[in-house]
């Protein structure tokens, strides 16, 4: 399929800086939320249509009421129409804490003398994924500090590792990367290793404003970090992962900036971002930032709509740093991934798992510390299909590929038949007796949900045969 980006004041070039502020500061000062456009931009996303900057910002500039109504209605229908009912669960393992830069908001920055500094060695690597997959996990994100220890070639070890890792039943089938910014070789040899998507988070769009949370590193560079991903495309990596942290400055450009970025992907590649990452500032040790652009919980409810709206077929990730309350309730707005029985400290899932968080050996605090289990069973009661399906990546459906799939809706005919078998394989591996009774009667409605025809019928025979003990089987 071919995109039709939008045409912006900043031309599309590959591998050079894309963000005007002044440009999206126009859009956003001077678009007027008339309530006629407004609907008629929803309508568009309807049609699986990728809005403009100024669509955009006309739906930012939505403050009425029953209009920010009209957008989260507008959310949660298109995320039926495309998405279905199926969510997407994996979890983070941090493989070292070890960081050169000095972030304000994170605790990992180097001049946190508190942090409590780790790697992960070979045999603890094991036992942590080996701990993952005694869970049912089968889709992880490996996280990096910024650190000359952890180079492309380190990278590419850990992942061949942790794809290596074989207990019982289980396995690890995506291994997805959030790491520093590469050159175009290090994303070849990471891309050689088997890597799943390369996430890297711009943290904020806006040049000043990131000069003052960045002080220390090879992160101070705006435009390095700004074009890591067009590397990453250089070097043959299709599915990549945008982000910023909300909070760090107006919610609004940060918006702004994440649409923009995902054209400049459209105009040089012809691919949108696999995954848009929107993550609220959580507390932190030593944490010392102005908290005047922190988010409430209706603006940031307001801001996922309006992603999903904007950018309709990319994925949404909603991580463990936002409660059970406020998760349970953006969920219909979009999101189409989740992490699950989260820890962040260096080695606890093979051990302390109960342990309170301690801020000086994690990044941020979680709000969710829920088990796997429990947001599993939470998902089913709430008429959604928890999915572990990885079937596009194995079998070339990425990139742009990909896309000629999503956009036109097309992923709802492969992900729901998969997000029930992985389910079924939860179900029989490793879920606890009450939960495997509830699976089985939402895979059963689910079923009858899409009629009595022959790929119905086919997804039946594949249910029996992981019942018999086959697995990993998929459309």
């Amino acid at each position: 399929m071919k995109f039709n980006p939008e045409k912006c004041r900043m031309k599309d070039e590959r591998m050079k800086p894309f963000i005007d502020t002044d440009e999206i500061w126009d859009l956003l000062d001077h678009t007027k939320p008339d309530r006629v456009r407004v609907k008629e931009t929803i309508a568009k996303s309807l049609e699986k249509n990728r809005l403009t900057l100024e669509e955009t910002a006309l739906l930012i500039n939505a403050t009425e009421t029953d209009l920010v109504e009209e957008i989260k209605q507008g959310a949660r229908e298109l995320k039926k129409r495309i998405y279905g009912n199926r969510i997407v669960l994996f979890a983070p393992l941090y493989i070292g804490n070890k960081c050169t830069n000095n972030c304000q908001y994170c605790g990992f920055r180097t001049s946190n003398k508190a942090a409590v500094r780790k790697t992960l060695t070979d045999d603890e690597i094991v036992r942590e994924v080996e701990a993952l997959e005694d869970n049912g996990q089968k889709r992880l994100i490996l996280v990096y500090g910024e650190h000359p220890d952890y180079d492309a070639n380190y990278i590419a070890h850990t992942v061949r590792l942790v794809c290596g890792v074989k207990k019982g039943k289980g396995e690890i089938r995506r291994v997805n990367i959030n790491a520093a910014p590469l050159d175009i070789d290090g994303f070849r040899t990471v891309k050689q290793a088997g890597i799943g998507t390369y996430q890297i988070f711009q943290e904020t769009y806006h040049p000043e404003a990131y000069k003052t949370y960045h002080l220390g590193g090879k992160k101070t560079d705006f435009n390095w970090r700004l074009t890591a991903l067009d590397r990453a495309q250089e070097a043959g990596i299709d599915d990549v992962g945008i982000g910023a942290l909300i909070g760090l400055y107006d919610w609004r450009f940060e918006v702004m900036g994440l649409v923009r970025h995902a054209n400049h992907l459209e105009a040089c590649y012809n691919v949108g971002p696999h995954t848009i990452s929107f993550p609220r500032i959580q507390n932190a040790s030593s944490l010392d930032i102005d908290g005047r652009y922190l988010v409430n919980d209706a603006d940031f409810a307001k801001l996922i709509a309006i992603l999903r709206l904007a950018v309709p077929y990319t994925g949404m990730i909603l991580t463990a740093r936002e409660n059970p309350r406020l998760r349970r309730e953006v969920i219909p707005f979009g999101i189409s991934q989740i992490d699950g029985g989260t820890r962040l400290e260096l080695g606890t899932y093979s051990q302390n798992l109960n342990a309170e968080q301690d801020l000086n050996r994690e990044q941020f605090k979680i709000n969710d510390d829920r088990s796997l289990n429990e947001i599993i069973e939470e998902l089913i009661q709430n008429d959604f299909i928890p999915s572990f399906c990885t079937a596009c990546y194995r079998i070339g459906r990425t990139g742009e590929h990909f896309m000629e799939f999503s956009v036109p809706g097309f992923i709802k005919r492969f992900c729901t038949p998969n997000a029930l078998l992985t389910l079924s394989e939860y179900l029989v591996d490793y879920a606890p007796q009450d939960t495997a009774q509830m699976g089985w009667k939402a895979i059963e409605q689910n079923l009858a949900h899409l009629g009595d025809t022959a790929n119905t019928q086919e997804i039946r025979r594949r249910i029996e045969r992981i019942k018999q003990g086959e697995r990993d089987l998929y459309f």
